[in-house]
């Protein structure tokens, strides 16, 4: 068994700020993701555009640069390259944590690496890091598992001349629509809502209701999904169900925290707030020597917090465990 001050629970921008600050300090740590280095800015669509400039997503005072405004996927995951490289970080790849034994002071974490050998590590502490993106909001309707459905969109080419369904209308569902669009596929919205959401970018709303408006995109609100099935989907609309033609579905309706990794771990949330309990300054949860970091500091309220804000839990977090470590 190998032994660290600390086991940081994932490996994006946050699990990195966390492993950089942990290092400035003196404290040893190794970073454990089931994916890649930031696995969940991998996993985004392929010609994504952030929302935000380099400079708020910078972390290790490492300065990221773009060609334009805003940096584009390639340039974000290039970026966390060169970070980890430039820090050394000690960063585990896939390999899956699946459980965290003992106390303060002396955890265990218990993990599975890509060769499916199991492999343990000791500890003082713990920081889960984890993000909320590999759990994403179901459906819950018949035939949401077969292989034509995803949580996820990628890129458009694959749906060319093809009937898409997407479900949502927030930014990822309204990217998406667009997308697949622009390269040749039928496309269909549905949304249990109004309308296209209010928080979409400034830039895209009105992108996307005209499309809707001119008829280029159909669109179906205040619906919900019914039943999906080989060769079609039925909705139940305002008006009625509606069966429409469909070859792929597209559910971008959101993620969450993996609430049973949580609990099973002794993190408890408010029922009313919806949040974890945690330190306000120290972000140390219910279970001592055991902290959070990134998003999952605002528990079911995923859209509070991002890499522009979720980076400098770090620098709390490593502050405190370098204080308790003297």
């Amino acid at each position: 068994m190998e032994n660290f001050d600390v086991v940081v629970v994932g490996a994006g921008p946050t699990g990195l700020a966390c492993g950089i600050e942990l290092k400035r300090r003196g404290v040893s740590a190794v970073l454990i993701d089931k994916g890649c280095v930031v696995n969940s800015l991998y996993h985004y669509p392929t010609n994504m555009v952030f929302f935000t400039t380099p400079e708020l997503l910078e972390i290790g005072d490492i300065p990221m640069t773009s060609l334009n405004e805003k940096p584009v996927r390639a340039e974000a995951l290039k970026y966390y390259r060169r970070v980890a490289d430039h820090y050394q970080l000690d960063i585990r790849q896939y390999e899956r944590v699946e459980k965290i034994t003992g106390e303060d002071g002396g955890f265990v974490t218990h993990s599975t690496d890509m060769h499916g050998c199991p492999q343990r590590y000791g500890s003082k502490k713990a920081i889960l890091a984890m993000g909320y993106y590999d759990v994403p909001n179901r459906l819950n309707v018949p035939g949401e598992d077969l292989p034509k459905v995803t949580h996820y969109y990628k890129e458009p080419h694959p749906y060319y001349n093809h009937d898409v369904l997407v479900v949502g209308a927030k930014n990822s569902a309204a990217i998406a629509a667009l997308e697949l669009h622009w390269n040749g596929a039928r496309v269909t919205l549905a949304h249990r809502g109004e309308g296209i959401s209010s928080k979409v970018k400034y830039w895209i709303k009105p992108n996307i209701e005209n499309r809707i408006k001119s008829g280029e995109i159909r669109a179906f609100f205040r619906t919900t999904v019914e039943r999906i099935e080989e060769r079609e989907v039925i909705l139940s609309t305002p008006s009625g169900r509606e069966t429409i033609a469909n070859d792929f579905v597209f559910a971008l309706v959101g993620y969450r925290p993996d609430l049973e990794f949580l609990e099973q771990h002794g993190i408890r949330f408010d029922p009313k707030t919806e949040r974890p309990h945690t330190h306000p300054e120290t972000l140390e949860s219910d279970r001592k020597g055991m902290y959070l970091a990134g998003v999952l500091v605002a528990g079911m309220h995923t859209n509070e917090i991002f890499i522009e804000n979720g980076r400098f839990h770090g620098k709390k977090i490593a502050e405190a465990i370098a204080e308790q470590l003297k």
